[in-house]
């Protein structure tokens, strides 16, 4: 039975993590003392959901968290700093702190250590986040203990719901782009200058002119898309910004 342990204490732990090739020891103190710490916990780094879905879309949301009272926001893998250092650049999720529980402390201090031997884990974390303030378990969303790794109420969208229903979601923005092209440069410093985040898609390396034609009927960048909906090119832009 996973235990809800709201109004509780963290289990003090220490990590044992690897930043710019020497050991770094980071206690449980020094990540909630005197924060309002938002935690995701998950089975493993690299696996689908935690790398399509759930670490993510804490990233993107990472912004209006913090405007909204969030000092930190951690991922927490039973996995070795190594493991957990290689994922974070691998998924480029520059506003998340990963630590990892390599040895499976805090997850165990948690209640949250299971058995995923099925599968060849051994022992992982259960898929769960919470808020904690000042050490505190403020709130914790557990995922429903059924077969399987479902996830259901762990993810980003449900926890800033809990902490501000009313709090507006940045929108998706893509910008199809190509290096040299002084119109892209002004869409993307539009966006800069409004303080919005977007995605760039660069023709050459992460798409070609055909993908570009396909998406947006067009053979010219910048091509900006907001929530869907294609707007166009840098004049269309600075328009629909204005």
């Amino acid at each position: 039975m996973l235990e809800n342990r709201e109004g509780q204490n963290v289990p003090s732990v220490t990590f044992h993590t690897r930043q710019n090739d020497a050991w770094v020891d980071i206690t449980t103190e020094q990540i909630f003392k005197d924060k309002t710490v938002v935690v995701f916990a998950l089975p493993g780094a690299f696996t689908p959901t935690c790398s399509s879905t759930h670490l993510p879309r804490y990233n993107e949301l990472a912004g209006v968290l913090k405007e909204n009272g969030v000092d930190d926001i951690v991922c927490l893998s039973v996995n070795d700093t190594f493991v957990m250092n290689a994922w974070l650049a691998d998924q480029e999720a520059e506003n998340i702190t990963v630590i990892p529980d390599g040895n499976g402390e805090f997850s165990e201090g948690m209640g949250m250590l299971v058995g995923k031997n099925d599968l060849g884990f051994g022992k992982r974390s259960w898929r769960y986040s919470m808020l904690v303030k000042n050490g505190v378990i403020e709130k914790m969303f557990i995922e429903p203990d059924v077969a399987g790794d479902p996830f259901e109420v762990s993810d980003a969208d449900t926890m800033l719901n809990y902490i501000n229903a009313d709090a507006k979601k940045p929108s998706a923005i893509s910008v199809i782009s190509k290096p040299g092209c002084p119109f892209c440069a002004k869409a993307k410093q539009l966006l800069h200058d409004k303080g919005i985040a977007f995605e760039e898609v660069i023709l050459g390396t992460d798409a070609t002119s055909v993908s570009l034609k396909a998406i947006s009927g067009r053979s010219t960048v910048p091509q900006v898309f907001v929530d869907g909906k294609h707007i166009g090119g840098s004049e269309e832009l600075e328009a629909y910004l204005a």
